[in-house]
């Protein structure tokens, strides 16, 4: 009987374990920046959006985020992002927040025009306005009906806008 007992109580750890592991997701993005104070700033940004964990590579300029899905996602951690200033796959900062940031950390940052002219090219298919691409800067995020930017999984964001 004590041994049923110890096999339950391991099962119902183990099931609650997987339970918790599934809910916690790794992403990948880009992130716009400089150096190491960009690093920081990058890093909090996104913990304090909600991630568990933050890694900004310097060189590479990719972001690698841990979170639990039932708390965040990764529009929230790139809109957070951008708020401090950094550009990224999903987000773009503000002139604001842009300007704020210190001298060392001013990236080059793509043209207002160019931005706009990459949505509208993105988000035209079969002649038809689409919505998933309202903050894209590439010009591929829809293809075969499905979105491929980072985040949306390639659900169905690439209906048409109303």
């Amino acid at each position: 009987m004590k041994s049923f007992k110890i096999l339950s109580i391991a099962t119902l750890l183990m099931a609650f374990t997987t339970v918790a592991v599934a809910q916690s997701k790794t992403e990948t993005f880009k992130v716009a920046g400089n150096c190491g104070m960009c690093k920081s700033k990058i890093e909090k940004a996104a913990k304090d959006a909600g991630a568990k964990e933050a890694s900004w590579d310097v060189d590479t300029k990719v972001l690698t985020v841990t979170y639990k899905s039932s708390s965040t996602n990764t529009a929230k951690i790139q809109e957070k992002i951008a708020a401090v200033g950094y550009d990224n796959a999903g987000a773009t900062a503000t002139t604001e927040s842009y300007d704020k940031l210190h001298s060392c950390c001013k990236y080059e940052r793509m043209s207002a025009s160019t931005t706009n002219e990459a949505k509208e090219a993105c988000c035209q298919k079969s002649g038809e306005k689409m919505d998933c691409c309202k903050d894209a800067k590439s010009m591929d995020c829809c293809k075969d009906g499905k979105c491929t930017k980072p985040g949306h999984d390639g659900k169905d964001c690439c209906k048409k806008s109303e």
